[in-house]
């Protein structure tokens, strides 16, 4: 690791640290509260937006690596004008709340414009004979980006889950990287980008004081998405190693969506459903439940994703034992299932 980049890590922390204290009190003093309800996980009203801190510290880390030539400006591009077009529709949302459809189609775009500047997925080789095989790469991506964003945004429902589990994803991503001969720029992103999310998660660790809302939620899983195709254009076998890591957000996430789907349920409508928000209200702990995360990431999904980048060619068949034992902790909690209907007095 060179100078330049430990040196950003430091001062990514300690401003995102600094900022989500500012965003706190400026919450507190506009009434930028995230009060509860009946679909809430939490109990008193509570400030949101700290994403900004996150947000602003990476951006800021990031244009300076570009300056640097640490990141090329083709990278550098993808993760700060992509993820600044998320995070702002993310800001407006937590205001206002915007209509699905909305969100959806500015992240499509922001997806698009990374793929733009990363040559699309050549991982996948799927755009080199002909131009349906381009148009399925381009397609596979934006479909890949904008369920990872979103995700995120799913996931984000307790205190310091969607912080720990980002800045999890972004050491372990940039250690795949640096253990493969890869070029630092991957790495040095993924690293600033863990460093911010450590600096909230000193305002967001149960009990949380601030929460990220969609401005910072959207956002993580916009650059870690991105980050991971970049590593894949280095290394084929990253995609799935990076899929690995974020195993827990993804089948809690699908699992739930597939089976309320399949209930009737819209897609977009709130609800306490994951396998996460089950487990905490039996639980009755948040603490708990982000750590359990944690213990998941670091002694299961981390050895899966050096399996797949040891034997490189079974990368993608690596991918689904490593869910397995997820998918079925994730239906024994409850992911997707009913919630109870209040009895009428």
């Amino acid at each position: 690791m060179t100078a330049e980049i430990a040196i950003a890590i430091l001062a990514v922390f300690v401003l995102s640290l600094v900022l989500t204290a500012k965003v706190r009190a400026a919450a507190l003093a506009q009434g930028i509260l995230d009060v509860p309800n009946e679909r809430s996980s939490h109990q008193t009203p509570t400030p949101r937006a700290g994403g900004v801190a996150i947000v602003v510290a990476t951006t800021l880390a990031v244009v300076a690596f570009a300056f640097l030539g640490t990141v090329s400006v083709e990278l550098a591009a993808a993760v700060a004008g992509g993820g600044a077009l998320v995070a702002i529709v993310g800001f407006v949302d937590d205001r206002k709340a915007l209509s699905a459809r909305v969100r959806l189609a500015v992240h499509g775009i922001a997806a698009l414009w990374a793929l733009l500047w990363l040559d699309g997925l050549p991982a996948l080789g799927a755009g080199e004979q002909s131009a349906w095989g381009l148009a399925l790469e381009y397609s596979l991506g934006v479909l890949g980006i904008v369920w990872t964003l979103n995700l995120f945004n799913f996931m984000d429902g307790i205190d310091g889950i969607a912080a720990s589990e980002a800045a999890f994803v972004s050491c372990a991503g940039a250690l795949l990287v640096l253990l493969t001969g890869g070029s630092i720029a991957t790495p040095a992103i993924a690293l600033v980008l863990a460093a911010a999310c450590l600096g909230f998660l000193r305002w967001n660790w149960p009990p949380a004081r601030i929460f990220m809302g969609d401005v910072g939620s959207g956002y993580l899983g916009y650059v870690i998405a991105v980050l991971s195709i970049a590593a894949s254009n280095e290394s084929s076998a990253m995609l799935p190693a990076w899929l690995i890591l974020g195993g827990v957000f993804v089948v809690d996430a699908t699992v739930t969506l597939v089976r309320r789907v399949l209930r009737g349920e819209r897609p977009h409508e709130a609800h306490r459903t994951h396998a996460y928000q089950w487990l905490t209200r039996r639980w009755g702990s948040h603490r708990r439940v982000t750590v359990a995360v944690l213990v998941l990431d670091s002694f299961w999904l981390l050895p899966c994703a050096l399996a797949a980048i040891v034997w490189a060619d079974l990368a993608w068949f690596i991918v689904l034992p490593a869910f397995l034992p997820l998918v079925v902790l994730a239906i024994v909690a409850g992911a997707g299932r009913a919630e109870p209907v209040p009895r009428k007095e």
